[in-house]
């Protein structure tokens, strides 16, 4: 999976209130429209700021907070292709892995708002084309890869009608 897109910057500790505010979690079980308010609290023109394939990067601790899963949905809807962050919440982790949302597990100190980056997840890097460097990422088991590809766990199941692994792929997991 490769993904192309401008880095969207945040620090350390973003809750998922902060992602999707406690105000809307309740009001619409509409995606799309819940994704108009993601990051909101923290930057109230953020939703305008996006383009589809563009990046959250964040510090450590991304996500932590309620265990809901509009947070993770809510940036995917945006249209944002991956979360970047020097650490994530496990529950928002597996939450996004299971709504489809790659999650990068990576050093974001090397990466500035606005940079162009182009992350390939089966390679494992990050290419900041604006500065010109590579920066490693923690890799995804394959069977992650796996579940991101057939767009979430909810997707694989239809896809399969059961939990299914590429065997070849997941020897010795």
């Amino acid at each position: 999976m490769e993904f192309k897109g401008h880095a969207h910057k945040f620090g350390d500790d973003i809750n998922t209130d902060y992602i999707i505010s406690g105000k809307y979690k309740f009001k619409t079980l509409d995606m799309n429209e819940l994704a108009k308010h993601v990051m909101e609290d923290l930057d109230q023109d953020f939703y305008s700021k996006i383009t589809a394939g563009d990046f959250l990067v964040a510090g450590r601790n991304f996500g932590c907070g309620s265990s809901r899963e509009q947070a993770p949905l809510a940036i995917k809807y945006a249209g944002l292709s991956a979360v970047l962050a020097k650490s994530f919440a496990r529950i928002f982790y597996r939450n996004a892995i299971n709504t489809g949302l790659p999650v990068v597990e990576c050093d974001t100190d090397q990466i500035e708002p606005g940079d162009e980056l182009t992350v390939d997840l089966a390679a494992g890097v990050i290419h900041n084309m604006t500065r010109g460097i590579t920066i490693a990422v923690k890799p995804l088991p394959p069977v992650m890869l796996q579940i991101l590809n057939d767009g979430g766990l909810a997707a694989h199941f239809r896809k399969y009608g059961e939990f299914k692994l590429d065997q070849e792929e997941n020897d010795g997991l």
